[in-house]
């Protein structure tokens, strides 16, 4: 390869995001190189753009940001791995020698880092290079685009995996942004009799809809406070997966189920804090369950059931951006509620 140096959207403070020329990475033993052809951008990404922080994650030097790569190999691939394959990137990476790492919830290790999450550089970059066991082939038919949406959807995956669904459940969603399409797919493919999807935003709802989903103004599903402790309808939902990130599309969602039934928080709280009414819970014996990132398996399962056909990916991608527009990429996620998902396109050459 020629170039001696890579573009990447480099962070240094709030909407101050810099095109740069950075040394061309170069893999060491156990690693693979990766031309990036496309990064999804994710809500982490919006808040350390405008914030310079997510959650208790702050910016304290310059950073690249993103951790939604797919794009093609093009050095030290082992056998499997030949030159030009194209591959959807692991971004999460444990020390693999906890219990938790040994037991497969590498998710969960104190030790781990992730792509784009400060002081870790990510993937909005021309070329990366990553961990082997990191690397996930893609179908030959499936545009390389598109594994972008690969590590959404394994955070789908294990979110449903999580919840314990069983065949003809009836499952809610709360919130129809991308990861609550994905969880909704998924929970359809996995064998859900019925599933709903709410949200306050009619244009999302009809996406959900248009995704074979019933849908609901997430208006309707608040609570009655006059009916604050009456008994679960035995009616409602099984499994609740909320994806909205806000506390009171979970405290309607859980209001919503059966006794019995479980709630899976998927979406990242937009408060640290959320009421929920705990004691009614427990006399309706709810489980809460909680859902992080995605751990062993979560990755392969989610490429295959992309490549089955259950699984649609192509219409959650609204707009894409060249890397050097990335910051209007950013933008454009940030402001306009219309985007589902959008992506930047670096164009490393294969």
């Amino acid at each position: 390869m020629a170039k001696i140096t890579h573009r990447a959207a480099v962070l240094h403070g709030p909407k101050d995001l810099r095109i740069e020329d950075r040394p061309l990475p170069e893999p060491v033993e156990g690693e693979v190189l990766i031309a990036v052809r496309a990064v999804g951008l994710c809500g982490s990404d919006l808040h350390y753009y405008a914030h310079s922080e997510n959650g208790p994650n702050v910016l304290r030097q310059p950073t690249v940001l993103g951790h939604e790569p797919a794009g093609l190999v093009v050095g030290h691939g082992a056998d499997d791995l030949p030159h030009g394959t194209p591959v959807a990137i692991e971004p999460a990476h444990p020390c693999g020698r906890c219990t938790l790492c040994r037991a497969g919830r590498y998710n969960l290790c104190p030790q781990g880092t992730c792509f784009g999450s400060p002081p870790t550089d990510g993937a909005l970059t021309e070329y990366l290079c990553v961990p082997r066991d990191f690397v996930h082939p893609l179908p030959q038919t499936m545009d390389v685009r598109l594994g972008a949406l690969v590590e959404p959807l394994a955070v789908a995956v294990h979110a449903v995996r999580r919840s314990g669904l069983e065949p003809g459940a009836r499952v809610l969603v709360t919130g129809a942004g991308p990861i609550g399409v994905l969880v909704a797919q998924v929970a359809a493919a996995t064998g859900a009799g019925s599933v709903t999807v709410s949200d306050v935003a009619a244009a999302r709802r009809e996406i959900a809809a248009r995704y074979g989903a019933a849908t609901v103004d997430a208006a309707d599903l608040t609570p009655d406070p006059e009916r604050a402790h009456a008994p679960a309808d035995p009616d409602g939902y099984d499994i609740v997966l909320d994806c909205s990130g806000v506390g009171p599309a979970l405290v309607s969602g859980i209001r919503a189920l059966r006794p019995g039934g479980t709630a899976v928080v998927v979406g990242n709280p937009s408060r640290p804090l959320t009421d929920l009414p705990l004691a009614w819970m427990q006399r309706q014996e709810l489980s809460l369950v909680t859902s992080f990132r995605y751990a062993a398996g979560d990755f392969p399962a989610a490429i295959r059931l992309a490549a089955s056909g259950r699984i649609l990916l192509a219409e959650l991608v609204t707009a894409a951006f060249p890397l050097e527009r990335a910051a209007e990429a950013l933008d454009t996620a940030l402001t306009d509620r219309t985007q589902l998902k959008v992506l930047i396109e670096p164009g490393g050459e294969a």
